[in-house]
């Protein structure tokens, strides 16, 4: 077991790495002046669990997630994937893409075949698998998120909703059998119940895939909601890591890195300064109702 600090954070207590990062720097050699996207980042991924990468715009978040899937590779230090080092001259990149799935923002616009079912079966048919194990894992993945074959298969992608779309372009992603699924803004441009949808269908995901999940999102709801473990990055460095229930209680440190705090979060930090007693460990909507009822909270 490792323990793995941040300034400002909590003990991260690892039993089972499957990301660990060491010293990353990362420098982009673009134009006069290389510019340093990234600088000494460390920290530890345990698999089977679902973290967020926190941080606003140019904090580095997007290149960090790259580094995993070996998109990027390592200006300083290291980064090692399911045992795979990202770095290392003659890694086998491609068997790197088939442990690391990567969803960027907006993924149905990416839909291209004229079936549900050819379009999860796009991934899986590039890895040469023989047909019955394509469609064994095409029907798999696609109940896996709410979508069975024998209702949509059969569909075209384009008569879908946006949600049911954007869990098809999951399910090809899927398909592959990834150890590591990273979401970048996962929710973003779908409705409420869209969000609801496809944040059941990714605790399904983990919880009967064992898959590690790893988003990036600017939706601190989001994030407090299905992350158990937060890394924030600021102007490349990362500068505090923890629970949701720490990190979001450092709503001044929070501010000066230029993200807000759930409305939630903030609402008790507002009644707190105003001199209302409201205990400091309680940050759930269930454990406010609790302690104002007089009710019991844990």
């Amino acid at each position: 077991m490792q323990d793995v600090h941040t300034s400002g954070g909590e003990a991260h207590s690892v039993r089972d790495a499957i990301i660990k990062v060491e010293h990353l720097s990362h420098r982009y050699d673009i134009g006069i002046q290389p510019q340093w996207a990234l600088r000494d980042i460390n920290l530890t991924i345990e698999r089977g669990s679902c973290c967020a990468l926190i941080g606003f715009n140019g904090s580095g978040k997007s290149t960090l997630i790259q580094h995993f899937n070996g998109l990027l590779r390592p200006t300083e230090g290291q980064v090692v994937v399911d045992g795979i080092d990202v770095g290392r001259r003659g890694t086998d990149l491609r068997a790197l893409r088939q442990r690391v799935g990567l969803l960027f923002q907006f993924p149905e616009s990416q839909l291209f075949e004229s079936t549900v079912f050819a379009d999860v079966a796009f991934g899986p048919r590039r890895m040469h698998l023989g047909r019955h194990e394509v469609r064994t894992r095409v029907q798999a993945a696609l109940d896996l998120v709410g979508l069975p074959h024998g209702e949509y298969g059969w569909r075209a992608p384009f008569t879908l909703s946006g949600g049911q779309r954007r869990r098809v372009a999951l399910a090809g992603i899927l398909s592959m059998s990834p150890s590591v699924l990273i979401l970048d803004e996962p929710s973003v441009g779908l409705d409420a119940e869209g969000r609801a949808e496809f944040y059941m269908h990714l605790r399904r995901v983990q919880r009967e895939q064992h898959v590690t999940i790893i988003l990036v999102s600017h939706d601190m709801t989001e994030v407090a909601m299905l992350a158990e473990w937060l890394f924030v990055l600021h102007r490349g460095q990362l500068v505090l890591q923890g629970s949701p229930r720490t990190v979001f209680a450092q709503t001044e440190g929070l501010r000066s890195w230029n993200l807000a705090v759930p409305p939630l979060h903030e609402l008790l930090h507002t009644l707190r300064q105003q001199g209302i007693t409201i205990p400091s460990d309680i940050l759930t909507l269930d454990e406010t109702f609790a302690f104002l009822t007089g009710g019991v909270y844990i």
